[in-house]
């Protein structure tokens, strides 16, 4: 008896495609996958992160290769960061044979903190992202956000107030597009924390609650302030090309937030 000839299946998505549209982005969305992140200090942390991954589709092909995606993560064993990052975006592009694509994963990150009077440690949640992107012609550029909670006191009402002033909960986000080198996600929370009227801490004492109170106090800020103040911080920074800053005031005495946004240049682009 003959052995049985080997079924080969159809691969439908490798048929030419005859109405001539390019597609800019084609993949996957809302993948939710483990990573490791390389830290500040050297050290590794683990997390989940939401995957958007795409690449660009010539005009004579009728699909992209939506499982290669999945494997470029599957193969994937090292800590993340700038660089490495960079690496797995040449693999991933490699793979699908694609000349442009995009690839966006946000994630809870968390940072080690000491209380500043008691020295108490204890970790802080921060939303954090890494996008990387090239089009078809052009250079490869990758992003580092990060969301940092602080808090923020009005200089309004502490001016007309006979005592006290209100304060509230903010949102400092800074994406920064990284043109030479490394950006930490530490370095990102450690500028927004200095530029707000206060930071905030997972764990604090009573003397550390009376520090960070009095602190918020001497230290007043209006949302346009914060993100001027630090805008000026990334300007000097000579690895970021462009970098947007918002603030997201959450109001203690309003049931809106206020919210300010602020485009720049970094450095690496500033002659």
């Amino acid at each position: 008896m003959n052995a049985p000839e080997k079924f080969v299946l159809p691969d439908t998505q490798a048929l030419p495609d005859v109405r001539q549209l390019p597609i800019q982005k084609v993949g996957v969305k809302g993948l939710r996958y483990p990573i490791q992140l390389r830290t500040a200090g050297g050290g590794v942390q683990h997390s989940v992160a939401e995957f958007a991954m795409y690449v660009g589709l010539a005009h004579d092909v009728k699909g992209t290769h939506m499982s290669r995606f999945v494997e470029t993560l599957e193969a994937w064993g090292e800590p993340l960061d700038v660089g490495a990052l960079r690496r797995m975006f040449t693999q991933m592009l490699a793979r699908l044979q694609a000349r442009s694509g995009h690839v966006e994963l946000t994630f809870p990150y968390f940072i080690r903190k000491a209380a500043p009077v008691s020295g108490v440690e204890s970790l802080l949640d921060y939303q954090a992202a890494l996008t990387i992107a090239k089009d078809v012609d052009g250079p490869v550029r990758v992003t580092v956000a990060m969301t940092a909670p602080v808090t923020s006191l009005c200089p309004c009402s502490k001016k007309i107030s006979d005592y006290g002033a209100h304060n509230q909960r903010s949102h400092l986000t800074l994406r920064v597009d990284v043109a030479v080198g490394e950006m930490t996600f530490e370095e990102l929370a450690r500028i927004a924390e200095d530029e707000a009227s206060c930071a905030v801490y997972g764990l604090l004492k009573r003397p550390d609650e009376k520090w960070v109170t009095e602190r918020a106090y001497d230290n007043p800020k209006f949302v346009e302030d914060l993100v001027r103040d630090i805008a000026l911080r990334l300007q000097r920074d000579p690895r970021i090309g462009r970098f947007t800053v918002s603030s997201e005031n959450f109001e203690s005495i309003h049931n809106h937030s206020a919210y300010a946004e602020i485009e720049g240049r970094g450095a690496a682009l500033i002659d």
